[in-house]
């Protein structure tokens, strides 16, 4: 079976799609706000991945985070960085 369609068949489709994701994102925006820095469990969920992941990633040396007292804050900054670095 082949199904095709053109260009304005799938136009409604990719604008309900960027609509839907930059709505999200102003959620995301509206929950964190735009801080300097996250704990490692509030980072983890920003980019959403478990907690245990990002801890790997930061033991592993792939991305920073600062202990302050007992816990790990990443910033923002890095955070963006570790998720723009190619694998």
């Amino acid at each position: 079976m082949n199904v095709t369609f053109s260009p304005e068949d799938l136009a409604p489709v990719v604008r309900a799609v960027v609509q839907e994701v930059l709505v999200a994102k102003e959620a995301d925006d509206a929950k964190h706000g735009l801080r300097l820095g996250y704990s490692e469990v509030e980072a983890a969920e920003l980019i959403g991945v478990e907690r245990h992941v990002l801890r790997d990633c930061r033991l592993r040396g792939e991305v920073a985070a600062k202990l302050v007292g007992k816990k790990y804050i990443y910033a923002r900054a890095e955070i963006e960085r570790f998720l723009k670095a190619p694998k």
